[in-house]
């Protein structure tokens, strides 16, 4: 193989990269002009431009709490798998990679970055099932509470009523993510009958993850840090949207708002925007919100969760 031929894969890969942000920018947009004609777009202008900043400040005050709480997942998941971190490295790193995954397309460049900076001694394999097992969590935490919600939505009568539409998309998204579980659980068990290093390997990870997760000496912390992580950034999007004017009923927010959260998930925009608007001008005006103050509500929520990551800048101030 000649030199040229071995420079073409590298060469080719930056070409990929920017192919994939060149899709994702042009689906963004497109999902926002589409949302502006359909959601009215100068209502939600409007309301946006009256938007009460109190209410704004204590949504950023609570985006602050979530990625506080969810720093301290982190450290103890990596604790308790060997790779010791002290608060103040784990507050750094955690706002340094939600800066980039707000920022760069993917949503997990940032997440990679603070496992390649936190490997230490114990290396980066360890370092990289930290952040995995804390991620997981973290999903597993929203994804739990909009399937309760939705269920005790669905039952109670008197209280918010979801069309059946809403309840089946928010069925199958719990049932799809039950299943994806099930599959990497039935994944690592299988693994571990694999011959030699490999099968070895795979049972030790099985191992350290369920300790991390739901071993006697972190289980109670992380049902509480996955808690708290989950009610700030729900009462986030509750300020953003009573900064605009909208009272958002309480079971909405816990059944209605996890799904429009959980649609920055998919990865074909630009740190889910477009996504999320268009998610939340579709569900709340189940709760009676007009959809361009729904719209409105989102891109609040969306600039001060940008907003909110801007101390990650202090992680790289001095440094190379």
């Amino acid at each position: 193989m000649t030199e040229r031929e071995r420079g073409q894969p590298e060469r080719a890969r930056p070409g990929r990269r920017w192919l994939l942000l060149s899709i994702q920018s042009i689906v963004t947009v497109a999902l926002l002009a589409l949302l502006w004609q359909v959601a009215d777009g100068g209502a939600a202008l409007a309301a946006l431009a009256t938007a009460n900043p109190a209410w704004m400040l204590a949504a950023v005050l609570a985006l602050t709490l979530h990625t506080l709480l969810a720093a301290e997942r982190w450290r103890i998941t990596a604790r308790a798998l060997g790779l010791p971190l002290t608060r103040r490295l784990a507050v750094r790193e955690y706002y340094l990679a939600q800066l980039v995954n707000s920022t760069v397309p993917g949503g997990v460049v940032g997440d990679a970055g603070r496992a390649v900076r936190s490997r230490g001694p114990a290396g980066l394999a360890v370092a990289a099932q930290a952040v995995v097992v804390e991620r997981f969590a973290g999903q597993v935490a929203l994804l739990a509470t909009m399937a309760i919600a939705v269920a005790a939505v669905a039952v109670v009568p008197g209280g918010l009523e979801l069309p059946a539409a809403v309840v089946g998309l928010a069925a199958t998204i719990a049932l799809g993510g039950a299943a994806l579980i099930g599959l990497v659980v039935a994944g690592a068990f299988g693994a571990r009958l694999l011959p030699g290093r490999a099968g070895t390997r795979a049972a030790e990870l099985g191992r350290t993850s369920a300790v991390a997760l739901v071993g006697r000496r972190v289980v109670g912390a992380q049902l509480a840090l996955s808690a708290g992580t989950t009610a700030s950034i729900l009462a986030a999007f509750a300020f953003s949207a009573l900064s605009v004017g909208v009272a958002l009923p309480f079971a909405a927010i816990v059944a209605l708002v996890p799904l429009v959260l959980l649609t920055m998930l998919v990865p074909i925009t630009i740190s889910g925007w477009g996504l999320r608007e268009g998610a939340a001008a579709a569900l709340l005006p189940v709760a009676g919100i007009a959809a361009s103050d729904a719209l409105a509500a989102s891109v609040v929520f969306g600039l001060l969760g940008l907003v909110a990551v801007l101390p990650g800048l202090l992680g790289v101030w001095g440094r190379r």
